[in-house]
């Protein structure tokens, strides 16, 4: 016992002071906590502020925040031919959450167009961005990276309850996301649990798996993107498959919307009591925000800064108000590749008052609402992508994923093109005067295939050679 407290308080100390932490001593303390768990049956009264970190107290935050940020910009400076124009002229001792607003902010086009500007260290593994939403960026990580990251979230998943011994965790994640997959993998590993690593198969193969073909152990952990999460609800209920089929525990959806009707219909088909919804991107790893109860996304204060920006001004947004999401990954958890007030493009709005839910303690914002390219200024008012998937996803006659479009015409009105040949374009009208949007529809009677051309999503990514041989 003696030896884990050291440890914590070890690894505490350099979480405080920014140095590099020493990854066998963070995997010892995953360690020590399933020994803990097997021995004791609980982590006892201390385990909240050991996982949430020595940044979750808002006295403290501010000063910590302070020093993490110039820390990070003072290596960036010196490391990063990209920042090191950026920060000319730039008081580096000086800069503060205060004055952080005084450097422009970074975009994915500038990855894309000097990507060996930004490199600081010395490159591991190559990872990209998976492109659904535009060109692939190409990311590089370094080994002290890829071992620290996942020793970090087997940590809180472990003090948590999240994940452990007797765990099978079923990954349904593109084979582009190279390092989230091999995160996925370490983290099993860690908190002694097994994965099955299954890719952006077709559907209907991964509801096979999740059914312990065989007689074998069936996955109580299932991870990928809410769309081919979708798919496998279809999937399974063609089947005919309910919740009893299955042993599922948690589901971990990330990387596109996650809307209500989904979650539900998660939870009802399958019978996973917990159904997350995460926020994460690879230019900003480990960096990563959770989803309340009450539908706030709280972003992790220890790794990294979160800035919301107004959508007309640029500047911090005001209680209430839309604005993009903005972050700094801190050193020494971001090394290799790092970047500096990286602008995400998602919208979402920021909170009047202080959160009142289970994650209080954590920094939040409202959830993802979609791109700031895809914001609908109709006459009337702003509509966001998720203000009309929350309205159509679980409709009757449309199938998960939803599959659509929209935009504002010439007279200033909505329009909204869906695809279904069982749905009409007055019920699909009326779902959305529903939610208060006034939109014309039009409803394509289109195949699924013809569908998934015409809008795209994370689940086309789709790997049928690893199951299936071409002629």
């Amino acid at each position: 016992m003696l030896e884990t407290g050291v440890r914590q308080v070890r690894v505490a100390m350099a979480m405080v002071f920014g140095r590099r932490l020493n990854v066998r001593a963070v995997e010892r303390l995953v360690a020590d906590a399933l020994r803990t768990l097997e021995e004791f049956g609980s982590l006892g009264d201390d385990v909240d502020e050991l996982a949430d970190g020595p940044f979750a107290d808002p006295d403290e935050r501010r000063d910590l925040q302070d020093r993490a940020l110039r820390r990070t910009v003072r290596r960036l400076a010196e490391r990063s031919p990209f920042y090191r124009e950026r920060l000319s002229g730039v008081d580096l001792d000086g800069v503060t959450a205060a004055t952080l607003t005084g450097i422009p902010v970074t975009r994915k086009a500038d990855l894309v167009e000097r990507p060996a500007d930004f490199l600081c260290g010395t490159p591991y593994l190559a990872t990209q961005t998976t492109g659904t939403t535009g060109r692939p960026v190409q990311i590089w990580l370094s080994r002290y990276e890829m071992e620290l990251w996942p020793a970090l979230i087997a940590l809180s998943l472990v003090l948590r309850g999240d994940l452990g011994p007797g765990d099978r965790m079923q990954i349904n994640l593109s084979s582009r996301a190279t390092a989230a997959v091999q995160e996925d993998v370490e983290v099993c590993r860690l908190a002694n649990a097994s994965c099955h690593v299954v890719g952006q198969i077709p559907p209907e193969e991964s509801v096979a798996h999740l059914l312990g073909p065989g007689g074998g152990a069936r996955p109580t952990i299932l991870t990928g993107n809410p769309s081919y999460l979708g798919q496998m609800v279809t999937a399974a209920r063609r089947r005919g498959c309910g919740p009893d089929d299955f042993a599922l525990r948690a589901i971990y959806a990330g990387g596109e919307m996650l809307s209500r009707r989904l979650s539900d219909a998660l939870r009802e088909t399958f019978g996973a009591p917990t159904v997350g919804d995460a926020f994460g991107m690879t230019e900003l790893l480990p960096v990563s925000g959770r989803t309340c109860s009450r539908r706030h996304l709280h972003i992790d204060p220890n790794m990294g800064y979160t800035e919301v920006l107004d959508l007309a001004t640029g500047e911090p947004a005001a209680p209430g108000r839309l604005g993009e999401l903005t972050i700094t990954p801190y050193f020494p958890y971001r090394e290799c590749m790092p970047v500096l007030r990286y602008n995400t493009g998602d919208v979402v709005r920021t909170l009047e008052g202080e959160p009142d839910c289970e994650l209080a303690a954590v920094p939040a914002v409202s959830h993802i609402l979609g791109k700031a390219g895809t914001l609908h200024r109709t006459v009337d008012a702003v509509v966001t992508p998720r203000d009309i998937v929350e309205a159509l996803d679980g409709t009757p006659g449309l199938p998960f994923p939803l599959r659509h479009r929209a935009e504002v015409g010439a007279d200033g009105r909505l329009h909204v093109e869906v695809a279904s040949k069982e749905v009409t374009e007055a019920e699909v009208a009326e779902r959305l005067r529903a939610q208060d949007i006034d939109a014309r529809v039009t409803v394509l009677p289109v195949d699924e295939e013809e569908a998934a051309r015409l809008f795209p999503l994370r689940c086309d990514l789709s790997e049928h050679t690893f199951t299936r041989s071409h002629a």
